[in-house]
C-alpha cells in the first residue's frame, strides 16, 4: 500500500533530490517487436516475452540530460514523503499538437510499486486537463515492462514504435491515451 505522499508542482529545490533517483530498473519481461514485410503489407507484431533471468534496464538518458529538460519543461510534478521529492514526472507541452509529451517518470527504488508512478501519471493527466490539452504521449523503452503495464492499466494504448531511436538499439514505444 502506498504511503502517504503528496503530490505538487516541482520547486527549483527539489532538482537536486531528482539526481540521485535512478532511472534504471530490473525486469524479467520484455515486449519483443517481430516484423513481417511481403509485397503491399508489413505485419508487425509486439509480444511479452518472458527472459530467462531478470536484466537490468538503463534508460538511454543521462542525469544532466533530464535535468535540462526538466528546467525548460512546461510541467514538473513531484512526489513527495515526509518533505522529500521521491519521484518526478516532466512534461513536455511543445511535441505534440494539443498534446503533452511524458519525457520522463521516476520513482526512487525503495519506494517502486507501491502506485506512486501511477499516482504522477493520473496527475499528470489532471495537470493536461486543466491546461486543455486533448491527449497525452508516453514514451518507452521496449524492455521498461513496469511502465508498460502501468500505461496498460492506466487506459494508454500503444501508438507507435520506432526502432532507431535511441542510441542503445533499443525498440521506443509510445503509448498514447485520449483526455476528457
Amino acid at each position: 500500500h502506498m504511503p502517504e505522499i503528496e503530490i505538487r508542482p516541482a520547486l527549483s529545490t527539489d532538482f537536486e533530490h531528482f539526481i540521485h533517483i535512478t532511472l534504471s530498473n530490473r525486469t524479467e519481461y520484455v515486449w519483443q517487436m517481430d516484423r513481417v514485410i511481403e509485397e503491399g503489407q508489413i505485419t508487425v507484431r509486439f509480444r511479452e516475452v518472458r527472459l530467462p533471468r531478470a536484466v537490468q534496464v538503463d534508460l538511454p538518458y543521462s542525469v544532466d540530460s533530464v535535468l535540462k529538460v526538466a528546467q525548460a519543461a512546461g510541467g514538473v510534478l513531484a512526489a513527495v514523503f515526509q518533505g522529500i521529492p521521491i519521484g518526478y514526472i516532466i512534461l513536455d507541452e511543445t511535441m505534440v499538437p494539443s498534446g503533452v509529451w511524458i519525457r520522463y517518470l521516476a520513482v526512487a527504488e525503495q519506494y517502486r510499486r507501491q502506485g506512486i508512478g501511477s499516482a504522477l501519471l493520473i496527475s499528470a493527466q489532471e495537470w493536461a486537463v486543466q491546461r486543455r490539452f486533448r491527449k497525452m504521449i508516453l514514451e518507452t523503452q521496449s524492455k521498461n515492462y513496469s511502465v508498460i503495464r502501468m500505461a496498460n492499466k492506466l487506459g494508454f494504448e500503444l501508438s507507435g514504435y520506432n526502432d532507431r531511436y535511441y542510441g542503445n538499439q533499443d525498440i521506443a514505444l509510445f503509448f498514447s491515451r485520449l483526455l476528457r
